[in-house]
């Protein structure tokens, strides 16, 4: 997605105060951020979706191991359907049929349609402080928006989240591996150095950019899926940070950048 881009506001200040002292550069060329549950709230309807699969499971008898079978299901279903809503309710179907031996009613399987249908109209709240930040590193850098799920309902999210016009690049893909990112960097020439990642999982967001030698910020979220969650280990701290708050990031990123703009 190309927006039309005004002169950066960094850059300004940079051309006038050139006189006065040396400038430091940008240190980064590119910033992406991830989106669910990292610019707004997500995980909340699949929990929401679970609650709604168990209460119409309930009526076929104990609700043991439910959530087990349908974890299940849900991941290895992943390399045909991907993420998102669809994918989703696709594989509670599939765990209602195993579920009650193919007994599921076919009212139940419709509420589990009408569930989906739920889930992509939702609105989606944006998380405190993102708004502002990505308005404001929007003045000095360019931006990309790199989610993983359905391409329809990704760009409907990114619509009505009001960002869309912040973000230089939209990529939905399907998954986040260290290939991914290191083609998509390199068809906009841009190093992997000078590249910042921003997000909430450790398995898609941080650990593939450092792996390709570029920067990563982890904003942890509560509702962070499971399956997005993995050990860290040692993390190579001159090009990974942790902030419990988007409204952390512009200082952040000055530190990094050299720059001191509290003065």
């Amino acid at each position: 997605m190309a927006v039309a881009q005004s002169v950066p506001r960094m850059r300004r200040m940079a051309v006038l105060s050139a006189r006065k002292r040396k400038v430091t550069p940008l240190p980064f060329d590119l910033i992406a951020f991830d989106a669910d549950d990292t610019l707004w709230d997500n995980e909340p309807l699949y929990h929401m979706g679970r609650e709604r699969f168990s209460q119409l499971m309930a009526k076929y008898g104990p609700l043991e191991d439910l959530d087990k079978l349908a974890d299940r299901i849900e991941i290895e279903n992943l390399k045909y359907y991907g993420y998102g809503a669809v994918s989703f309710v696709i594989s509670l179907i599939e765990s209602a049929i195993k579920w009650t031996n193919g007994r599921v009613a076919a009212e139940d399987i419709q509420g589990l349609i009408d569930l989906s249908r739920e889930m992509i109209e939702a609105d989606m709240p944006l998380l405190e402080g993102v708004e502002e930040t990505v308005s404001g590193l929007a003045d000095e850098y360019p931006l990309m928006l790199m989610t993983k799920g359905d391409l329809l309902h990704q760009q409907m999210k990114v619509d009505r989240s009001g960002l869309a016009p912040f973000f230089r690049y939209v990529e939905v893909v399907s998954e986040k591996t260290p290939d991914t990112y290191a083609a998509i960097l390199a068809r906009l020439d841009v190093e992997p150095a000078r590249f910042l990642m921003v997000g909430n999982s450790m398995r898609s967001d941080i650990l593939p950019v450092l792996e390709i030698g570029g920067w990563a910020i982890h904003i942890p979220n509560d509702l962070t899926w499971a399956h997005e969650a993995v050990e860290p280990g040692e993390m190579p701290s001159e090009r990974f940070f942790e902030v419990d708050n988007m409204a952390f990031l512009p200082g952040l990123i000055a530190q990094v950048a050299g720059e001191d703009r509290s003065s």
